[in-house]
């Protein structure tokens, strides 16, 4: 079984089901599950004045940081929480490599066709980039 597991989390519903399937894999004391949120970075981010407070960037960590911890008091083994501003299939993977992950678990939301093209796919760009296993957790129907 994997000692580390990143978990890759969004905002979505889907973020619930990704928690769920990790919690049912067999857990060690000895584990060591990272819950991970990226931050896409946008071209708006790069205009933003350095040397002032930025309130609103400030209360949306927050509100990550919430449910991250909400999501970290379910485990029993060691956990780490990791937010993360830039490309989220970028960060997944450098994530993977910091802690050495044996395992990533990300959500995938299903596109297909042309949306998979426009939208992109992190999921697969994570499966088709990682070093390690990655577990790919799809929407119940």
């Amino acid at each position: 079984m994997p000692k580390t597991i990143l978990v890759a989390l969004d905002d979505s519903d889907l973020s619930d089901q990704v928690v769920q399937m990790v919690l049912e894999l067999p857990l060690t004391k000895d584990s060591k599950v990272v819950l991970s949120h990226v931050v896409a970075r946008t071209e708006a981010d790069q205009d933003v004045v350095a040397d002032r407070p930025h309130d609103a960037q400030d209360l949306s960590y927050r509100q990550l940081e919430k449910r991250l911890q909400a999501y970290q008091g379910q485990f029993s083994c060691v956990t780490e929480l990791e937010i993360a501003l830039g490309d989220p299939a970028e960060e997944i993977i450098r994530l993977s490599n910091i802690y050495q992950a044996d395992l990533i678990a990300i959500g995938s939301r299903g596109l297909t066709g042309l949306n998979r093209i426009l939208q992109g796919s992190v999921s697969s760009q994570v499966v088709a980039d990682a070093p390690c296993s990655v577990l790919v957790v799809k929407p119940r129907s």
